[in-house]
């Protein structure tokens, strides 16, 4: 993930060549959008995460950590700064912490999730970035992207205990709640399997076909992982063998993913602004049974597994200009303030 949008998501939204995804949405739509939340300044964001505790979201954007109160669905308080700039979010449930990173700087910040101050900086490596709170061992796992290894925190001493090495980019962690960490190996398309106990690296499993994945989801029940990846497909993989149980159709520009384990859905938010929905029949056998249009840039989610309400952050584009040399980037400007969450609810 990180803070720098990809242009073309902007360019594709902005000419109207959007893919079919948004263009040929459900009859019925599974999803509607019931809320907006405007979160003000810093419009570079990342990681959304649903904190089921305090029923709050909380937002990685800018140099800062917004959180919203989604019993009056406003803007509750914001953790910061972080002048490197936020990307991950977790908290710890049975300690009472909360962390986020700076990603320049390649730490980890621990806050308190009721006052909002940092509590402490925890050396991490640079490009700090996805954090993941692993219930089996109680320790967050901090995705150091670029730098290809991962930091583990003990809450308990509110310290970094080891690094694993894992030797080459990262992207988004998940955890089965079983005592193993699934992490996206977006420079080798390929999927990591950990041992959240010893810290050992179990499996490097290969991906063909997925190009720098990006989102990850988990079903623990069907030990299935569901990848997305930058080449328009999700993949799905049996978390024990290895093996590639499904690949299916997703929309353009990835960057998160998620699972709704009442209604066995994984669900990709596509940058182009469209979000699709895979149905698990069975373990081994997957359909895309809708596309729901979101919005341009809506790319992140999290999920509420108690109702299925989905999370995601999108921003409005004030311009975009055109590479300044062949083959080059177009530059993108956003308008200023206009990040907001948007609230999705299922509509069955």
């Amino acid at each position: 993930m990180g803070t720098v949008i990809n242009a073309a998501i902007f360019a594709a939204a902005s000419l109207g060549l959007a893919t079919s995804a948004v263009a040929a949405p459900a009859a019925e739509p599974l999803y509607k959008l019931v809320a907006s939340v405007p979160l003000g300044a810093g419009d570079r964001w990342d990681y959304v995460t649903y904190d089921a505790a305090s029923n709050r979201v909380f937002v990685a954007h800018g140099d800062h950590v917004s959180v919203v109160d989604l019993s009056n669905n406003s803007v509750t308080g914001q953790i910061g700064p972080l002048p490197g700039g936020t990307h991950g979010i977790a908290l710890t449930p049975d300690d009472g912490t909360g962390y986020t990173d700076d990603g320049k700087a390649g730490m980890a910040a621990s806050f308190d999730p009721k006052s909002f101050a940092i509590r402490s900086k925890i050396p991490a490596a640079p490009d700090a970035d996805g954090i993941v709170f692993d219930k089996p061992s109680g320790h967050v796992f901090v995705v150091n992207g670029d730098s290809g290894s991962i930091t583990v925190i003990d809450p308990k001493p509110n310290a970094a205990i080891t690094t694993i090495d894992v030797g080459a980019g990262l992207e988004a962690a998940a955890s089965d709640g079983k005592g193993h960490l699934f992490v996206d190996g977006a420079e080798k398309g390929d999927l990591i399997k950990i041992d959240t106990k010893t810290n050992a690296v179990l499996a490097h499993f290969p991906m063909p076909g997925c190009k720098s994945p990006h989102g990850i989801a988990v079903d623990a029940a069907s030990d299935r992982i569901f990848a997305t990846c930058v080449n328009k497909v999700m993949v799905v993989v049996n978390g024990a063998t290895g093996a590639i149980v499904a690949t299916l159709p997703i929309g353009a520009f990835p960057d998160g993913a998620a699972f709704d384990a009442k209604r066995k859905w994984a669900v990709s938010p596509n940058g182009e602004g469209s979000l699709t929905i895979v149905k698990e029949k069975d373990a081994d056998h997957y359909a895309v049974i809708g596309t729901v249009a979101t919005a341009p840039t809506a790319r992140t989610v999290a999920i509420n597994p108690q109702n299925g309400d989905l999370y995601l952050p999108a921003a409005e584009v004030s311009r975009i200009d055109p590479p300044s040399t062949p083959g080059g980037r177009p530059h993108v400007e956003l308008v200023p303030g206009s990040l907001k969450l948007l609230i999705f609810a299922p509509t069955d």
